[in-house]
């Protein structure tokens, strides 16, 4: 059952407590108060739980045979570090006053300790306590359904994540930020101020993501007050983060309900928004996919259309293609509902990020790669430049529980017909880039080398058969084939170092020698043969891309 909280501080306005007066412990008045237990026994510490108030009638500290200070100084480090609220003594009966030693210990803890009026009967101080509790709740609850009944009528008339969150904001007295599961901002209510303070305190990182990663862990201090990031779920999935950020106070029980009805109406906006997201992407990702393949119309009709979806292509621009590294052998495998939603957050952060550039970047996902058409002078920059910023914008600082990627770059095009050779060139750039790198790599195709050579011959069969043709049986798809493909690329590394290419392999001398003459039957002459050994190089070449594509 839920808990309700009500400040020490407020509390000593009940009536029963009139005349009560703060000994000590003047610095934890705000301490949160959930109940009232009364000592019975010296070793209360067994007893006692969180944000409770311990009253007593000084007796249990005066019966025992050791000193009462003494008894009361050893027992507040144990109530302060059980977190209670405070505790409240009558004085005058069994206790004439506290011992300095322990209002001085409590003032050291900022443990607020109370002189409680003689004739108090702690019956009426747990009626009374309970009854404003009770009111609490009626409170928080009747607030917490007003807020909801407003927000829904809200998403009824059409309002959006900013409208839900401006009204939040101006309910509970808060920041309101709604983010993906990654911390990248989808609308909100936060002023200047605190949006500047998250900033300081490194909860906003320099691309705009809120760092939810860190906020999840509990209330975050944030000035006099606290951050904190509530999940927003829906169907059993997390759809959002909703981020509050309250500067000048904690956040109470109340405030933690209301926010969590708000989360609920934020689900529902979102599946709505979601639900018509996926039809525009996939119509805008078809229309894009006929584009690459020349087939959605001349290019005045091409232009005119985009522009109904808020994109210009009539400027010059490279294809950025960008694909999530393959899970590593070392992770566990994972659900393909889990490889969906990694890819949907993907895409969403791409698209965040060139909307924060330019609202007229054309960005779609093809299911397993993301696709921007990047203008040349979004930002100022070079090309080169404007990508590498591009990129670290949407990696960050990995936090979130984002996936590594790689990104291949085309050429810069200036027309529309270009763009199904550009995609192509950002294909090929991108796979050729994770062979060489391994993954996490920004490749252009204009730094391919031979590679971009191999990439304009427009057959592929003509490719396939040219490295048939030089490689004959070593071109085979066996693992005798594989295996001296892989001798004969150690030998051209090493500029036919033969000593060398054996000490790479871990093979004798003498074996090495032996698989020279191996390949020399099946290819020629290649040692004495400059021409054959450079046919033999690219074939190689052209047979691993061939089989990277193939994958």
């Amino acid at each position: 059952m839920r808990r309700y909280f009500l400040p020490l501080r407020e509390l000593l306005t009940l009536s029963c407590l009139d005349g009560t007066i703060v000994l000590a412990g003047a610095a934890g008045l705000d301490r949160p108060v959930s109940a009232v237990n009364v000592m019975e026994v010296p070793d209360v510490l067994d007893w006692v739980k969180p944000h409770e108030l311990l009253v007593t009638t000084g007796y249990p500290l005066a019966a025992g045979d050791g000193d009462p200070a003494v008894t009361l100084t050893e027992l507040l480090p144990g109530l302060h570090a059980n977190n209670l609220a405070g505790m409240g003594v009558k004085l005058g009966r069994y206790l004439d006053s506290v011992a300095a030693d322990a209002l001085a210990a409590a003032d050291e803890l900022g443990f607020p300790v109370l002189g409680l009026p003689r004739d108090l009967a702690f019956d009426d101080l747990i009626v009374q306590v309970f009854a404003q509790l009770g009111h609490r709740h009626d409170d928080a609850l009747a607030r917490a359904d007003t807020l909801h009944t407003t927000l829904s009528q809200l998403v009824l008339h059409g309002a959006d994540l900013n409208r839900i969150s401006a009204e939040v904001a101006r309910v509970l007295g808060v920041g309101i930020v709604v983010t993906s599961t990654d911390g990248r901002e989808w609308g909100g209510a936060l002023d200047d101020a605190a949006r500047d303070q998250l900033v300081r305190l490194d909860l906003i990182d320099s691309s705009g993501r809120v760092r939810v990663e860190r906020l999840r862990m509990g209330p975050h201090p944030v000035a006099d007050g606290e951050a904190r990031v509530l999940p927003v779920p829906a169907g059993g999935t997390d759809l959002a983060r909703l981020v509050c950020v309250a500067p000048g106070r904690a956040l109470g029980y109340d405030d933690v309900q209301a926010l969590e009805r708000t989360a609920i109406i934020v689900a529902l906006l979102l599946t709505r928004q979601q639900a018509v997201a996926v039809v525009e992407n996939k119509y805008r990702g078809d229309f894009l996919r006929d584009v690459f393949l020349d087939r959605a119309g001349d290019e005045a009709f091409v232009v005119e259309h985009a522009r109904t979806f808020g994109w210009e292509l009539d400027r010059p621009m490279a294809v950025l293609c960008a694909e999530m590294d393959p899970v590593d052998a070392a992770e566990e495998p994972v659900s393909d509902s889990t490889r969906r939603l990694w890819q949907e957050r993907f895409a969403a952060a791409w698209r965040k990020v060139c909307e924060s550039w330019d609202r007229s970047i054309s960005t779609v996902d093809f299911s397993t790669e993301v696709v921007s058409l990047l203008p040349t002078s979004v930002t100022g920059d070079s090309p080169r430049a404007a990508v590498d910023r591009l990129v670290g914008d949407v990696a960050g600082d990995r936090g979130g529980g984002r996936r590594p990627f790689s990104v291949g770059v085309s050429r810069v095009v200036s027309s529309v017909k270009e763009l199904p050779t550009a995609y192509n060139q950002a294909r090929r750039a991108i796979q050729v880039g994770r062979r060489i790198s391994g993954g996490r790599c920004t490749t252009w195709f204009d730094d391919l080398g031979l590679h971009r050579l191999i990439a304009l011959v427009p057959d592929p069969r003509e490719l396939h058969e040219f490295a048939h043709d030089v490689l004959g049986d070593l071109a085979a798809d066996t693992a005798e084939a594989a295996d001296l493909r892989v001798t004969l690329q150690v030998l051209l590394d090493t500029n036919l170092n033969v000593a060398e290419a054996a000490r790479k392999q871990f093979f004798h001398y003498n074996t090495m020698r032996y698989r020279i003459s191996k390949l020399q039957t099946m290819l020629g002459p290649f040692t004495t043969d400059p021409l054959l050994r450079l046919n033999a190089a690219v074939a190689l070449q052209v047979l691993d891309l061939h089989r990277d594509s193939a994958r």
